[in-house]
């Protein structure tokens, strides 16, 4: 049996495996991309950092997280328990 046939066999069946997990972190990606782009939006909307002006920003990413079907972000300060 030729000494290369082993790796190839090996990494022929390998590859598919390989292509689901870029998909998935491609598509991740772009997830997180666009939640960064929502907040971005919030910010530059609402500026100040008064308790009006955080509400409605926190409104508006809310507003748009959902417009895109990502899921709404945790509230600085809470951790997730394991």
């Amino acid at each position: 049996m030729n000494r290369f046939a082993f790796p190839l066999v090996a990494v022929s069946l390998l590859l598919p495996l390989s292509v689901g997990a870029t998909q998935q972190g491609q598509s991740a990606l772009r997830g997180w991309k666009t939640a960064d782009s929502c907040a971005r939006q919030a910010q530059t909307a609402y500026p100040d950092f008064s308790a009006e002006s955080n509400a409605k920003r926190d409104a508006k990413l809310k507003e748009c997280l959902n417009a895109n079907g990502l899921p709404p972000r945790a509230p600085l300060g809470q951790t997730q328990s394991r």
